[in-house]
C-alpha cells in the first residue's frame, strides 16, 4: 500500500484549504491540506487516516474511497487510480498489450492526408503513423518512443514550444498506463531508463498526477515548416486496449493550416522519390 500512501500526500499537498471550502489559520508547515483536514472532510478519524498514509492500513471500504476522492477533490481519472492503488478496481489482464496496429485503422489513418495521425501503447512507443505524422516528428524519427523524446532528447524543448505542459501532461498519462497495468515489461523498462536518464521525469514522478491527455493543442516548432499550432484528440483504441490513437488538425485559414500544407507537400514528394527509388 506505498503507493496509496505516496498518492494521498501528494494529492492533499495540491489541493489548499481555500479550493476545500477550509478556513486556513495559522502557521502551515506543509503545502496543501494536513492529515486532519483531510480525516475531517472524509468523515474518518485522523489516526485511521495516518495509517492510511503511512501504509499500515491495507483494506479502505469503497465507502471510504469515495469519500477521499472528494476531500481530494479527484476528477474521474484520479478516483480510478486511487480505487486501483486500492485493490479495487480491476487491472488489465494481460500485463503487456498488443504491439500490432488493427490494419482497418491503418487504412483509415493513411486515408487523412490533412491530418498527421499515430498510435502509440501505454509505453507511449509509437506503433504506428500516417505520412503527414512521420513528417511532424522527421528529425526524432516517428517510430520512436514518445516519453524519452520528451525528456531524453536535448532538441525536444526547442521542438515543443509549451515543453513544461507537455511534460507534466505526459508524466500523468504514463503513470495511468503504469497503474492499469504494472506488469507490462515494456512499460517498466521505459520508466526505468526515464528515471535513469532525466532529473526533470524524477521530479514529476513524485508528484503521483495521474490524469489522461488534458492538452486540447500544441505549438511544435518544426525545421521544414516553421511554428505551427495543432488541436489534438486522443481516442482509446478499444480494439486493443493500452493503445490510444492521436488526431492533429490546423485551425482552418490560419498559418498553421498554410504550414501544415506545404508539410503534407513536403511529405509526398519525399513518398513520391522514395518509390521512384524503390522502382529503378
Amino acid at each position: 500500500m506505498a503507493e496509496l500512501g505516496d498518492y494521498l500526500r501528494a494529492r492533499r499537498g495540491s489541493v489548499s484549504p481555500n479550493d476545500a471550502g477550509l478556513v486556513s489559520t495559522g502557521f502551515r508547515r506543509v503545502p496543501g491540506l494536513r492529515r486532519e483536514e483531510v480525516a475531517l472532510l472524509a468523515g474518518v478519524s485522523v489516526d485511521y487516516y495516518a495509517r492510511l498514509e503511512q501504509g499500515r492500513e491495507t483494506a479502505p471500504s469503497v465507502q471510504v474511497l469515495d469519500a477521499l476522492g472528494a476531500a481530494l477533490r479527484l476528477d474521474d481519472e484520479g478516483r480510478q487510480h486511487l480505487f486501483r492503488l486500492a485493490g479495487l478496481a480491476p487491472r488489465l489482464r494481460s500485463p503487456r498489450v498488443a504491439d500490432r496496429v488493427d490494419p482497418a485503422l491503418l487504412r483509415l489513418m493513411a486515408s487523412w492526408p490533412d491530418n498527421p495521425a499515430l498510435v502509440y501503447n501505454r509505453a507511449y512507443d509509437v506503433l504506428a503513423a500516417n505520412p503527414l505524422a512521420e513528417a511532424l516528428f522527421e528529425e526524432f524519427g516517428a517510430g520512436g518512443n514518445l516519453m524519452l523524446l520528451v525528456f531524453a532528447e536535448p532538441r525536444a524543448r526547442d521542438f515543443y514550444a509549451d515543453w513544461e505542459a507537455i511534460a507534466a501532461n505526459s508524466v500523468a498519462g504514463f503513470r495511468l498506463g503504469y497503474t492499469a497495468a504494472p506488469g507490462d515489461p515494456r512499460v517498466q523498462a521505459v520508466l526505468a531508463e526515464l528515471l535513469n536518464r532525466s532529473d526533470e521525469f524524477r521530479r514529476l514522478w513524485a508528484r503521483h498526477d495521474a490524469r489522461g491527455k488534458t492538452l486540447a493543442s500544441k505549438t511544435f516548432h518544426h525545421p521544414s515548416v516553421g511554428t505551427l499550432t495543432l488541436n489534438m484528440q486522443t481516442f482509446a483504441v478499444k480494439s486493443s486496449p493500452g493503445q490510444e490513437l492521436v488526431v492533429y488538425q490546423a485551425e482552418p485559414a490560419t498559418s498553421s493550416a498554410d504550414a501544415l500544407v506545404l508539410l503534407g507537400s513536403i511529405a509526398a514528394t519525399a513518398t513520391q522519390n522514395l518509390r521512384r527509388d524503390v522502382s529503378r
